[in-house]
């Protein structure tokens, strides 16, 4: 297996580089191939069904060819997907959204990481994110959410713009019907917090409030305290796509908020036992 560093990564200033699809190995292709079929089952009852209706989109026995996604994105939602040789600098991030392109790590994870992956693989970003930018509202929020994290650049409240992202693109939920759903990428991607997610006894799950979730902390090191859940994509939108400059000063002001704990004002769906 290739390591990050042993790509050629001459970039450009937003950081694109080339896919370079036919250096991948036959080991990389069979990872690929493990954690799709492996995820898929795990999936199939409790992830949001327009993910599902993504992913028959981008299923292929091999890690995908991102010109032959962008070709079927293009014409669903206007999206694209762009290789990118790691993270990127958060205004480039936030610009590539703004403007209908998601920036997608080209390396796969080794055989040793295939339960837990810290830093974000193209198994991550691809089969995590990409269903459900050929759903045309989801797809919608995420643009609009590139331009409030450019605006909240200005406006020094990155923190609580990126966990907005954390609680919704990356370890949403949704409900409908009385049931909760899958959606955010954290998840879909994790076989153990797609099933700890909706079936464990440990999480709070609330109700989505944005002023809520920008005073949230959170830690990248362990299943979520606290799950967000949300009515729809189009709700996601309306939050969002706005001028938040009051809702940052009202949110300074009232300070952060531990993941782990309720609070007065929360809609309770699942109160976690910890």
């Amino acid at each position: 297996m290739k390591k990050l560093e042993d790509w050629s990564t001459t970039a450009i200033d937003d950081f694109v580089i080339d896919q370079q699809w036919h250096r991948y190995t036959h080991g990389e292709h069979n990872a690929w191939r493990i954690l799709f079929q492996r995820q898929s089952r795990v999936l199939s009852e409790c992830v949001v069904p327009e993910f599902l209706t993504g992913l028959r989109m981008i299923a292929n026995d091999n890690i995908p060819d991102f010109r032959i996604i962008n070709s079927a994105l293009a014409q669903a939602t206007g999206w694209k997907l762009v290789a990118v040789p790691g993270l990127v600098p958060d205004e480039v991030f936030f610009h590539h959204l703004a403007h209908r392109r998601f920036p997608a790590t080209r390396w796969i994870r080794r055989p040793e990481q295939m339960e837990y992956l810290r830093e974000p693989d193209i198994f991550h970003d691809v089969f995590g994110h990409v269903p459900l930018l050929f759903e045309p509202a989801y797809a919608d929020y995420l643009a609009a959410y590139g331009r409030a994290g450019l605006d909240a650049l200005q406006k020094d409240a990155l923190p609580y713009i990126a966990r907005v992202y954390w609680y919704t693109v990356e370890f949403g939920l949704v409900r409908r019907n009385g049931r909760s759903y899958i959606f955010g990428a954290g998840i879909v991607s994790s076989k153990s917090e797609s099933i700890f997610a909706l079936e464990s006894t440990s999480p709070h799950r609330i109700a989505f409030d944005l002023i809520r979730a920008m005073r949230t902390t959170y830690r990248i090191d362990d299943f979520q305290q606290t799950y967000f859940v949300i009515k729809d994509f189009r709700t996601l939108s309306a939050f969002i796509n706005r001028d938040l400059s009051r809702i940052y000063d009202r949110v300074r002001r009232l300070g952060d908020l531990h993941a782990a704990n309720l609070y007065e004002n929360d809609s309770i769906l699942t109160r976690g036992d910890g």
